[in-house]
């Protein structure tokens, strides 16, 4: 999918983006100064906030390797993909399981901008790309069923999205009307940022981004974020900080904080 200019102009670089803040804290190029200024006051505010995009990052591939080693998962549907770095579902997918089957979703028009970068599958498996909210259900499932096959299991890819719907109501709707169209067997994985009373610099720099930047996003409580699990079965070691989902599958992770403030889970259906 080539880079168009139409897909530029609707990129605003006159604010900053949470994207593009995460894919600075994570040492990427697609950013601009407005990201990485907001980007280094957040971190003034909360120093270890630049950990989260890494810690959610290093999840994704744990709880990626987990489905396809041990439950035999050889399909994704990532909703809310972010712009393309290292790891992608895909490339830790199809390392393991070459004939893997990868849908994303976006509308970020810089990630649309950059989605070629995602549709580098294996030749044995198969990659998709869609521009679409992620409130867009029926869209979603209706293209998304071109390259899954929605009659055999599919892990749910819900990372550090979620927290861009505010109303409750519609966020855990949302999340149950997409698990709903995927057959038995399939696995929602999802993080999200925290409010918690042993945090208190994470809501100042969430409401300094709220503030200033754009989109803006939604903090839950711990239990807040498990309920989107409710009627799954959630896997061990449940809904917690996203460095203490199964840490003994982290391999060469370099060491994280105790606890950061982006808890996520896995749950099969």
């Amino acid at each position: 999918m080539p880079e168009t200019a139409s897909d530029l102009s609707r990129v605003d670089t006159a604010r900053p983006h949470t994207a593009r803040i995460w894919n600075y804290w994570l040492g990427g190029k697609d950013n601009y100064e407005v990201d990485q200024e907001a980007g280094d006051r957040i971190r003034e505010l909360h120093p270890g906030i630049g950990e989260y995009a890494r810690a959610d990052r290093l999840f994704l591939g744990r709880a990626v390797r987990h489905l396809v080693q041990d439950e035999g998962i050889r399909q994704f549907l990532d909703v809310g993909t972010g712009l393309p770095t290292a790891d992608n579902t895909h490339e830790v997918a199809q390392r393991l399981a070459p004939d893997s089957r990868i849908v994303y979703v976006d509308n970020d028009p810089l990630v649309l901008a950059h989605a070629r970068a995602l549709l580098t599958s294996s030749p044995e498996g198969r990659t998709d790309y869609l521009d679409a909210d992620m409130r867009d259900v029926d869209t979603i499932l209706e293209h998304a069923a071109r390259t899954l096959d929605f009659s055999e299991p599919v892990a749910l890819m819900l990372l550090g999205v979620v927290i861009f719907i505010d109303d409750d109501t519609e966020a855990y709707t949302t999340v149950r009307r997409l698990l709903d169209g995927l057959p038995a067997g399939s696995h929602l994985v999802l993080s999200h940022t925290v409010t918690s009373p042993t945090m208190p610099d994470v809501d100042a720099a969430v409401a300094f981004w709220n503030e200033h930047g754009t989109p803006k996003l939604t903090q839950r409580t711990p239990d807040q974020v498990a309920r989107f699990f409710d009627g799954l079965r959630l896997l061990e070691p449940g809904v917690v900080s996203c460095n203490r989902w199964r840490p003994e599958h982290a391999g060469a992770d370099a060491p994280l904080p105790d606890e950061v403030a982006m808890f996520a889970g896995v749950g099969r259906k």
